[in-house]
């Protein structure tokens, strides 16, 4: 089925065809019709398989069919992050043009007043995250009455991050017969418990349970000692330069550290972490995405959800301590129908996590085989010397040290 043989809105197919969407995807297919159809939906499904996509075009849909003349916001769409709550709005703005659909992204980081003056003036969308959500309800900002549709995504997220209680307030302040989609790349127990106490009788929907990855991303590990990871890459940015590369830590203080030693060997970087301020962290992350500059090193914060195009590499310059993450990781390239590569380097200290991964996806990550003699090679033609850097490594340690000690204070 092509988008533009369907029974969609007219404007709402222009706009498809205009984002570059011709056909749906797996996710999209199985899950658009029966919220066509008003059914409450558990849709699990890998990242970068177009789950976005598959809640925002029925929904637009949805309300375009059944307008209505009372005030409130009649579609919530809950979020973990502010990053995908401005993801998830710009993809219902550039879908809905011209439908007269009015979305707005409620998420904190920036002033509440000019969301507070939006919302006055009447929404039919909201993207929210609890945080800023919960604040604007408890101001009487936010009315929920007359809500008709209530999406959850990436609620793993939601409940690691402790959000569980909130979101159960928030639903009994909902009508009862309201339609629930619930959204996510990842299910265990707990997320199930959840899922099933918010909708009714749902349809399941899960695309490739066996492998959580997506089947465009390729992804192997390299077994890389802590100390030389600098330097394997160093030589993968070298070897790519007009690739768009994704790196992600383990830490804030070493997203730092990192930027600053591709900086020394003439590598430009960004960062991207919960201590840079959030406007910062949009601009940044437009940037990166418009292709202004080429490698981004992050922390899982930009982890879940983000939708950069065109990202040819993930490098997991560090393993994830929760092994799910990984998948949220590599999740970021191979996006589409676009192919993608991720790249793990594990350190002897790391192979305990590497179990882990291998263990949630109940299957083996391929082996990158380094031979000893192109191991050492890469090491010793580095920009910078061994030495050099097991030098800086030690002042980094102890800046680590400093910085930890400060926190602690605070």
């Amino acid at each position: 089925m092509k988008f533009a043989d369907s029974a969609f809105n007219p404007m709402i197919k222009t706009n498809l065809a205009a984002a570059g969407f011709s056909r749906p995807t797996d996710i999209q297919f199985k899950a658009i019709p029966p919220v066509l159809r008003g059914e409450d939906v558990l849709a699990i499904a890998q990242t970068g398989t177009g789950k976005t996509a598959a809640f925002v075009i029925p929904v637009l849909e949805k309300l375009l069919k059944n307008k209505r003349k009372a005030e409130g916001i009649r579609c919530m769409v809950m979020v973990p992050t502010r990053e995908l709550s401005r993801q998830i709005t710009s993809v219902f703005n550039t879908l809905g043009k011209g439908t007269g659909i009015k979305t707005l992204g409620l998420h904190g980081g920036v002033e509440q007043d000019p969301q507070i003056s939006r919302l006055e003036k009447g929404v039919d969308v909201a993207v929210a995250t609890p945080g800023r959500l919960f604040d604007l309800i408890s101001q009487g900002y936010v009315d929920v009455s007359q809500l008709e549709i209530l999406i959850l995504d990436e609620a793993d997220h939601m409940l690691d991050l402790g959000f569980i209680h909130d979101i159960r307030q928030l639903v009994k302040k909902l009508p009862g017969n309201r339609q629930t989609l619930f959204f996510s790349a990842t299910i265990n127990a707990e997320i199930k418990k959840l899922a099933y106490s918010l909708v009714r009788n749902p349809i399941r929907i899960q695309i490739s349970p066996k492998d959580p990855v997506s089947k465009n991303v390729d992804h192997s590990v390299a077994f890389i000692e802590m100390d030389d990871k600098r330097f394997f890459l160093e030589r993968l940015i070298k070897e790519h330069p007009e690739s768009k590369i994704l790196v992600f830590v383990r830490t804030k203080v070493r997203a730092e550290r990192v930027n600053k030693a591709l900086e020394r060997v003439g590598i430009e970087s960004r960062v991207m972490h919960g201590d840079v301020e959030q406007k910062e962290r949009f601009s940044t992350l437009q940037q990166f995405s418009d292709g202004k500059f080429m490698i981004l090193i992050a922390t899982d914060v930009s982890a879940r959800g983000i939708d950069i195009p065109n990202v040819e590499y993930v490098i997991n310059y560090d393993l994830p301590e929760k092994a799910e993450n990984y998948v949220h990781r590599i999740g970021r390239t191979g996006r589409g129908n676009h192919r993608g590569l991720a790249i793990s380097f594990c350190s002897q200290e790391e192979k305990p996590l590497l179990v882990a991964i291998e263990e949630f996806m109940d299957k083996k990550i391929q082996q990158l085989q380094i031979s000893k003699t192109e191991y050492e090679t890469i090491i010793e033609t580095a920009t910078e010397g061994p030495s050099d850097w097991k030098q800086l490594i030690m002042n980094a340690e102890k800046e680590e040290e400093k910085y930890l000690k400060k926190k602690k204070k605070k």
